[in-house]
């Protein structure tokens, strides 16, 4: 497990973190220090924990808006595969309908030859 210092408010702390996990770490604690400098500097000194408790709700408020806007888009891929999914099944008709359309021609331009040529007619 390694350990990394971290500083908010001024402040140091020993965490620990799985390996690799360091910067991350630091990143995180970084970004909360941001939190608490804009809450400081809105509301002065109003002591750390409420500091932190008022820090912490609102990363949990981005948090819930962000859940919200996943689940949001969750629901247009869904929208979109299914309409993709209608899409490929019309094409795959489509291509039935022209298949059968050409292959009747062809027996009809094959029998117009025949004619033509003044052979006897298939009925396929």
């Amino acid at each position: 497990m390694a350990q990394v210092t971290v500083t908010i408010d001024g402040k140091s702390y020993r965490m620990a973190c799985d390996e690799g996990q360091e910067d991350h770490l630091i990143n995180l604690a970084q970004r909360f220090d941001r939190y608490i400098t804009h809450l400081k500097d809105s509301f002065g000194e109003i002591g750390d924990h409420r500091l932190a408790v008022m820090a912490g709700i609102m990363v949990m408020d981005e948090l819930v808006e962000l859940q919200k806007k996943s689940r949001g888009m969750e629901g247009e891929i869904n929208t979109l595969r299914k309409t993709r999914d209608e899409a490929v099944n019309q094409a795959g008709r489509n291509d039935s309908a022209v298949t059968g359309v050409l292959s009747d021609l062809a027996v009809r331009m094959e029998n117009l030859a025949d004619k033509l040529a003044g052979k006897p007619q298939n009925d396929a």
